[in-house]
């Protein structure tokens, strides 16, 4: 029997290979962190034609068809071009980043990305910013539903950025018809990530608010990129939220942590922490506080009905955070080094910083009296 035609041949491979009719994906900041880990993930997926890997230098995964350039530049467009799915990553959330070079890279890049995707004929783009974006407040429901009110503030580290995407997402699909963008949002990211959260783990004493309710929920980054995927095959869509199953209270960490609580007036702390900030003492505001003393626990419901569950609980992520940052010394948000932390003692530090924040409210009092 003769061998088939050869288009037949190609006809019948493209039916039974999934990756020949799946999406080419294109990734943004895909050199280093959830970036790297999404490139890899979707350039070893049957379900993926291609991966497009975009960044500033070139990573690790020899599989992904590389560019590098700054997501600014609008000759990313030519870029996305076959792109079925964007994926944008490359946002910078560091603390240690001057905070209006931080907003023009985050904002003019989600920008950019999206009116590059629509030029491209790219029909999906996915963005990622923060279950932050609901706002930690005192009424909020546990949990908050991924349609609730996003009624956070700019106080936080970033969050202000995040806000801002999330307004271009919503405007982006009546700006570029065709174009549908999907929102996903982690709560506490866990996994070599470095925020003022994740540095609330290296104090010496866990600040606790006096009259506060925390609810501590997290999100492993692979779990995070679980989920992008379903977001890539469009298994979902939408605004979605994502995170561990439910919520641990603030005695269950200190209990799993071994970590003993510090606590202040509401007034002393908040007042502290901005007073460290404006100095340059600390490179987190106290609107970072809010997020330690009140619920922004999300649902992920959207995400449950998909069929996407969680492959890490609440209880596993703090035990992998705890281990990342053994040995490392933070104080009101500021790392110490070595040698600070052993000259001064880590709790030594804490009272010299809120030492210093009351000696400044003293000499402002009496230069206001002369």
């Amino acid at each position: 029997m003769s061998s088939p035609d050869p288009q037949v041949r190609a006809a019948r491979n493209h039916s039974t290979n999934p990756a020949l009719r799946g999406p080419v994906v294109a990734v943004t900041g895909a050199a280093t962190g959830i970036g790297a880990l999404l490139t890899e993930r979707l350039a070893a997926s049957e379900e993926i034609k291609q991966v497009v890997a975009i960044d500033e230098r070139r990573g690790e995964c020899a599989a992904a068809q590389w560019h590098i350039l700054d997501v600014r530049d609008p000759a990313i467009a030519e870029k996305l071009r076959g792109a079925d799915v964007v994926v944008h990553l490359a946002l910078d959330l560091d603390l240690e980043t001057d905070g209006a070079a931080r907003t023009a890279y985050n904002v003019r890049g989600t920008q950019t990305v999206l009116t590059a995707a629509a030029a491209a004929g790219v029909h999906r783009v996915v963005l990622c910013t923060s279950a932050m974006v609901y706002g930690a407040l005192p009424d909020n429901e546990l949990p908050l539903a991924e349609d609730a009110e996003l009624r956070a503030t700019a106080e936080a580290t970033g969050v202000g950025d995040l806000l801002e995407i999330e307004r271009l997402a919503r405007r982006a699909p009546r700006a570029h018809p065709g174009l549908n963008v999907t929102v996903v949002r982690p709560a506490v990211l866990i996994g070599g990530t470095d925020t003022a959260l994740t540095r609330y783990f290296e104090s010496p004493r866990l600040l606790v608010v006096a009259g506060s309710r925390p609810a501590w929920q997290f999100c492993h980054v692979e779990d995070l990129c679980s989920a992008l995927e379903y977001a890539v095959l469009e298994k979902v869509e939408g605004e979605l939220a994502v995170g561990c199953d439910g919520w641990l209270e603030q005695e269950q960490v200190e209990e799993i942590s071994g970590i003993r609580r510090m606590e202040l007036p509401s007034a002393v702390a908040l007042g502290a922490a901005a007073r460290l900030h404006r100095i340059g003492l600390t490179p987190s505001p106290a609107g970072d506080l809010a997020y330690t003393m009140y619920p922004w626990v999300v649902s992920g419901s959207r995400l449950h009905d998909a069929g996407w569950r969680p492959q890490w609980s609440n209880e596993e992520v703090l035990a992998e955070l705890l281990a990342e940052v053994a040995g490392r010394h933070t104080v009101a948000g500021r790392r110490l080094g070595r040698k600070d932390a052993t000259a001064a003692g880590a709790a030594g530090a804490t009272v010299a910083l809120l030492g210093t924040a009351a000696l400044v409210r003293r000499a402002r009092k009496a230069r206001r009296r002369i």
